[in-house]
């Protein structure tokens, strides 16, 4: 059985209601749910320790450390329900990327550093993330034209019988 990972888009009157926080997108309308639930989570827990251990435990000051330590786990169970009841409202949009773009930087690369390398010396992950990112045919594109440039663009070197002096 496969999840259905797509969100409902949103309506305008629902993007109201929206607002930026640690640069997350948030509906305040959840996050008031979502603290109430977390206070009645963890005080209810604190509460609800202080008064068992209040039998269980001879100390009072260690009672109400344990209690407290269940309150924190409170706290972490009442983000686990809001997680739950309030899916995320983020909106991911992906970009291709233009081909013309890719090309000019891999032109740029070749007259930044003058060769690329060879695909074949790179390791196999390497080669996988290539394919994944859809750059692989790129590069090889790349380096067939860089094999198939002629060797006069290097300059050439003359030996000289005198050693170089003249």
């Amino acid at each position: 059985m496969q999840q259905d990972l797509r969100q409902k888009p949103l309506l305008p009157s629902d993007q109201q209601h929206l607002y930026e926080v640690w640069g997350d997108t948030i509906d305040a309308r959840h996050l008031a749910l979502s603290i109430g639930i977390g206070a009645v989570v963890s005080l209810g827990a604190y509460f609800a320790a202080q008064h068992l251990l209040h039998y269980l435990v001879e100390s009072a000051q260690m009672a109400r450390a344990y209690a407290m330590l269940i309150g924190i786990l409170g706290c972490l169970a009442g983000g686990a329900i809001s997680a739950k009841l309030f899916a995320p409202k983020r909106d991911v949009q992906e970009n291709v990327a233009d081909q013309r773009f890719r090309e000019q930087v891999v032109a740029d690369l070749l007259k930044e550093y003058g060769s690329l390398g060879r695909l074949e010396d790179v390791s196999a992950e390497v080669i996988a993330e290539l394919r994944e990112l859809q750059l692989y045919d790129l590069f090889r594109e790349a380096q067939a034209r860089e094999e198939n440039l002629p060797a006069t663009s290097a300059p050439v070197l003359t030996p000289s019988l005198s050693g170089g002096r003249g």
